[in-house]
């Protein structure tokens, strides 16, 4: 039986994360919008949603699209009304859907009236929300830190040529001092005004940044820029659940709400400052899987994690959160290449394949969490030429390829797999011209397979992407085997056979996950006799009591004596 822990709202929900510049447009700008989202809430219901995370739509230049908020406050008129976010905060109530918002509070944007009257007073009392040093043409940085979208996360502060600010990220993304209490004042005033609105929580941005090893200073070169990887800071900055213990005692706790944490490289010693019933965050991404195949700072290798790393980090990463806490499980984000096409061979990608790794992510102890398109199996898009690619994040790693010598073609080679425009092209929701999004012409392209991949094609097509993802949400949320899918205790079983990803769900039930993470058939033998299959990507299951036979990319997921 799995570990006793305290029950939650949002322990037997499945999540969904909307882009909504990309989820669907109703006024013909090209654009989606929060009208988009309350258009499509009964499809999320019909899917099995019950928590929704949008990304950003707070009022923003969009340098980085919306995650550099110039006031917390408001909604972008690009995306619509705060009636409109009202409306739909109302309208998913009443279909038991909650409603989280991205929380970007590691910075803000350089047009928030913070920073504009920091650079009007660097000393006075705005000039202390932000990372602002005196500096000198000549002299050096104070530390060589390289932000995350390429180049020095220094720059002069506007309107001063004696000063600079820090940013992490984007040079219009300032950083927010976190040392000062002031500042977390303000955020948390912020936070529970959206709360006491009736928002159920919040996706926490970039978190693991707001704290900094202080006074600042330079880490091992890594590039020919003669910069350092931001990581070298943050594996020896030491305190955070300070200041994220703070925010929950402040806000998450009075609420009920529910939180989850983008968080790289918490040491395992260290999870339940993060999750579980002491944890300053209900829950964490885990993003192991994830990291497969980025080689190590200022290399621009990549490659395809095979299936055996998969499982390895798949496996590595329940082991060490049982008894620990509730992780959200992804298969791909906004952030990340389509989770189809970076873990399945290209020659193997199929709907078969698509629905093997469907079932193995969804069928996990935690929260599942589906970004938009991932039902249907949406895949990577297609580059030809660095100017497709809309992405600032991929742009500057390509200007940095390009400084360290490597070849344009190489260049563009090593950012188009990750590049962040593989999951935001616009949903596919038919095969019309603007793929069902928009009626306009879309703000960024539209991948070509729109035609053969879209939501019209599979809804109701009983062997459909789709129609799996249904019933394995069905399964979490539904079924008579929902208590051991949700608190049921994981055990990797068969761990040492190759391509073979299976695992054991025991709770009030026996649950046998089993796929087949390959093109050759294979044959396994059971932890005992087969009682029921409850699913399978394929209609021929070949089994008796002791072995079960499984094609190329075969899922089986049965319940055990």
């Amino acid at each position: 039986m799995g570990v006793f822990m305290k029950r939650k709202w949002w322990h037997g929900k499945v999540a969904y994360q909307i882009y909504p510049k990309s989820f669907k447009d109703t006024n013909k700008d090209g654009i989606g919008d929060i009208r988009g989202v309350i258009e499509k809430l009964d499809y999320l219901k019909d899917l099995g949603i019950g928590i929704i995370w949008l990304s950003p739509i707070y009022k923003s230049p969009l340098a980085d699209q919306g995650y550099d908020i110039s006031d917390y406050y408001a909604i972008d008129p690009v995306f619509g009304t705060m009636d409109d976010f009202e409306e739909l905060l109302k309208e998913a109530k009443k279909r038991d859907i909650a409603i989280l918002m991205d929380l970007v509070v590691n910075h803000c944007s350089d047009e928030h009236e913070w920073f504009k009257k920091a650079c009007e007073d660097p000393e006075g009392e705005y000039g202390r929300y932000f990372y602002i040093r005196d500096w000198h043409k000549g002299e050096p940085l104070p530390c060589n830190w390289r932000s995350y979208f390429g180049g020095s996360c220094w720059d002069l502060l506007p309107g001063h040529d004696d000063k600079i600010y820090l940013h992490v990220f984007h040079k219009k993304q300032p950083d927010l001092n976190w040392e000062n209490p002031k500042l977390r004042e303000e955020i948390y005033k912020m936070m529970n005004w959206w709360l006491d609105k009736g928002l159920a929580g919040y996706r926490i941005d970039a978190i693991i940044n707001i704290k900094k090893v202080l006074p600042f200073k330079d880490y091992p070169i890594d590039r020919a820029d003669g910069l350092s990887s931001i990581d070298n800071m943050l594996s020896e900055a030491r305190g955070i659940e300070v200041f994220l213990n703070e925010m929950a005692e402040r806000t998450f706790k009075p609420h009920d709400s529910f939180s989850v944490g983008e968080v790289f490289n918490v040491p395992d010693s260290e999870l339940y400052k993060f999750i579980g019933e002491d944890g300053c965050f209900s829950s964490m991404f885990d993003f192991n899987e994830h990291l497969i195949g980025r080689e190590k700072p200022g290399s621009y290798n990549w490659r395809k994690p095979t299936a055996e790393e998969y499982k390895k980090a798949l496996f590595d990463a329940q082991e060490k959160i049982a008894g620990v806490g509730f992780y959200s499980n992804i298969i791909e984000n906004h952030d990340e290449p389509r989770g189809v096409s970076h873990y399945i061979p290209e020659e193997d990608l199929s709907e078969t394949s698509k629905k093997m790794l469907a079932g193995l992510s969804l069928m996990l102890p935690g929260l599942p969490f589906i970004y938009q398109g991932q039902e249907i199996g949406m895949e990577n898009i297609t580059v030809s030429s660095i100017d497709e690619i809309d992405d600032i994040s991929a742009r500057g790693e390509y200007e940095g390829a390009l400084i360290d010598g490597i070849s344009p073609e190489e260049a563009l080679k090593s950012v188009v797999h990750y590049s962040r425009d593989n999951a935001r092209t616009p949903f596919q929701w038919d095969d019309t011209k603007g793929a069902g999004f928009t009626d306009g012409t879309a703000w960024m392209r539209i991948n070509p397979n729109y035609k053969d991949i879209n939501l019209k094609e599979q809804k109701g097509r009983a062997n459909s992407v789709f129609e799996f993802y249904k019933k394995l949400i069905s399964l979490r949320t539904e079924s008579e085997y929902k208590e051991t899918l949700i608190y049921g205790s994981f055990t990797a079983y068969l761990r040492e056979k190759e391509n073979l990803v299976s695992y054991i769900r025991e709770g009030d039930r026996k649950v046998l996950i089993a796929a087949n993470f390959g093109g050759a058939p294979q044959s396994m033998t059971l932890p005992g006799p087969v009682k029921n299959i409850i699913l399978s990507n394929l209609t021929d299951t070949e089994t008796d009591r002791n072995m079960i036979d499984l094609a190329g990319y075969q899922i089986v997921i049965m319940e055990i004596e």
